[in-house]
């Protein structure tokens, strides 16, 4: 068995972390870190796993990786680089949840975080975790940088334009809407229950840091780097990702040949569907999937994108999860292949 160990389990992603690798066939959870619950049992910080996992809480500062073979790092962004700077080199692979590794250029990181970067070393060394996309270089990787919820609804359906040189990359347009676990289990004021029921809102708008992290990694993967404009807004609902995007085609294109084009791409990915109608949050719900839909309308020659994650999950935790199987050596979708919740 697979012994993995999670630091940082109170949150949202963490406990989802624990719901998906209780489920796993080859893994273990033998150690699960939380500052605020450190000798609690992880069913009395979340009641779902009474009865299935009784492991103890501990402190991250009693945190032994020399007992692991793969470490989940859980963490808010600016506490897992300061981990990393006080712990590399670690014994074994870590998959870091935060946004602290996704960005490869240090200057970038501090303008959009705000931060000055504690471990600018590694930034070159991440892997950026989108197995669809990076997949031979997550083999292997000792740190892979999960990617942002937002940035994978968006990167999925943009990259294929971008490669085949479709598009205008200066003409993207992102207009994405996430469920209020995006945001975190700490309580905020934009998330407090009188604010988000019965509501829509915009937040981030021109500052919103997954932007980079857009641009970066479609120029990772096709050398080119789109300029988006991304807006993200607030859905009053617990969790999930709708993502559209419109870009200016430059090419002659419709309907068949953009469908021929992401079933090349994607075709064998078993985590992305592509539907014939436009995505909905209910039918991906609680799963790893991302499904995509691609249409171009003549009328305004723009090709528009339709993608739904649940963003806990495809956006978080199950590609976590995603990423430890590829790096292992397991079945990919290993412990991940539950259908989504609906209704």
């Amino acid at each position: 068995m697979i012994k993995a160990g999670i630091a940082g389990a109170t949150g949202y992603t963490g406990s989802e972390l624990i719901r998906i690798l209780i489920n796993h066939p080859d893994v273990d959870i033998t150690t699960v870190t939380s500052e605020r619950a450190a000798g609690d049992k992880a069913a009395d910080v979340h009641p779902q796993f009474f009865g299935m996992k009784n492991i103890t809480l501990s402190s991250i500062k009693d945190l032994d990786t020399s007992q692991l073979d793969v470490l989940f790092l859980a963490l808010p962004h600016r506490v897992s680089m300061n981990f990393m700077a006080e712990h590399h080199p670690i014994n074994c692979p870590v998959i870091d949840l935060s946004g602290d590794f996704r960005l490869p250029d240090a200057e970038v990181y501090e303008c959009w975080y705000g931060e000055k970067h504690q471990k600018p070393d590694l930034l070159h060394q991440a892997v950026f975790g989108l197995p669809e996309l990076f997949r031979n270089q997550i083999k292997g990787a000792k740190l892979v940088s999960n990617p942002g919820c937002y940035p994978t609804s968006a990167i999925l359906p943009l990259a294929p334009l971008v490669k085949e040189g479709l598009i205008d990359g200066n003409s993207v347009v992102i207009d994405a809407k996430s469920g209020v676990s995006g945001a975190g289990a700490s309580v905020k004021e934009n998330t407090h229950f009188p604010n988000v029921h019965d509501n829509f809102s915009t937040y981030g708008l021109k500052t919103h840091r997954h932007t980079p992290e857009i641009e970066m990694t479609v120029e990772r993967f096709c050398g080119i780097r789109p300029i988006v404009q991304f807006t993200p807004h607030l859905l009053p609902v617990n969790r999930g990702i709708l993502t559209n995007t419109y870009s200016t085609a430059v090419k002659e294109v419709d309907d068949k040949l953009l469908n021929e084009l992401y079933a090349d791409i994607y075709g064998d990915e078993y985590f992305i569907r592509m539907p014939q109608h436009p995505p909905q949050l209910r039918f991906i719900r609680g799963s790893n999937f991302c499904d995509i839909f691609v249409t171009y309308d003549s009328r305004t020659n723009r090709i528009i994108t339709v993608s739904a994650i649940d963003n806990l999950v495809k956006g978080a935790a199950g590609q976590a999860v995603q990423n430890m199987n590829i790096l292992l050596g397991l079945d990919e979708a290993e412990g991940l292949r539950m259908a989504p919740v609906c209704p």
